[in-house]
């Protein structure tokens, strides 16, 4: 019975990773920000099969609850065998080029309060000597696109510090899979002008995402062709990239 920490709960990726464990009888503790739908995710979960699906309701923004949450993990499951970082924003382009603070307040939202989260985590598996943190971040880090370059900017900041945190975490016998998506089927791409070929649902990210966790993998584009569409568009000399309409 594995017990299991998601942060994020409520997105869409996070839940379809949620419901695959709960089938497994795994005990869940959920953190979100939204708590009537965190409480709904929940009985859904218990309903499927999960041993335990406690909730917490935080706003990820607010470091300085981060501790509370860890301790209220801690006292409800114990040890963690998988913790699983979700949370998230696609934030306006636009908006962050034409306001400062928005740009700012993204940022913070898709990397620095989840380095703040991610550091008394990795304390805690460390101290464990095992266990496995799964991190969602994205391909638009790979490379910065004009179209959303404060949003790419801020994912491969988190990348960077998934694969510094994966190799101090080695040494201890834990492990971090960096979870790189592309287009995804979520309310937050909804109305969004997006390739369908392209666009996978979260139940399938979901799959990629669990298997990713059981074969201790580094890094998992999903789905897989992502892989090779970002090869592609790190490979485009700059000159080129820069006239390019991405």
């Amino acid at each position: 019975m594995k017990n299991i920490l998601i942060v994020g709960a409520t997105s869409a990726i996070a839940t379809a990773c949620a419901r695959r464990w709960a089938a497994q009888g795994a005990r869940l503790f959920l953190v979100a920000r939204n708590g009537e739908r965190l409480q709904q995710v929940a009985d859904d979960l218990t309903a499927r099969g999960a041993k335990l699906a406690a909730c917490y309701q935080l706003d990820v923004n607010e470091v300085e609850q981060h501790t509370a949450m860890l301790a209220r993990c801690q006292a409800e499951l114990g040890a963690l065998d998988i913790v699983l970082i979700a949370p998230g924003t696609l934030p306006d382009q636009a908006q962050c080029q034409a306001d400062a603070a928005v740009a700012i307040r993204e940022f913070n939202t898709n990397v620095t309060s989840i380095i703040g989260l991610l550091t008394p985590i990795a304390n805690l598996i460390e101290a464990q000597r095992r266990g496995t943190i799964a991190v969602i971040s994205s391909v638009a880090g790979d490379r910065g696109r004009p179209s959303n370059y404060l949003y790419g900017s801020a994912k491969a900041a988190l990348s960077a510090f998934c694969e510094g945190l994966n190799a101090r975490l080695f040494k201890a016998g834990a492990h971090v899979v960096t979870i790189k998506p592309g287009f995804v089927a979520t309310p937050m791409t909804e109305g969004l002008p997006l390739p369908g070929p392209l666009v996978a649902t979260p139940d399938k990210v979901a799959g990629d995402i669990t298997r990713a966790i059981e074969k201790n993998k580094d890094v998992v584009y999903t789905p897989w062709f992502w892989s090779l569409i970002m090869l592609i568009i790190r490979s485009v000399p700059k000159f080129a990239f820069k006239r390019a309409s991405l």
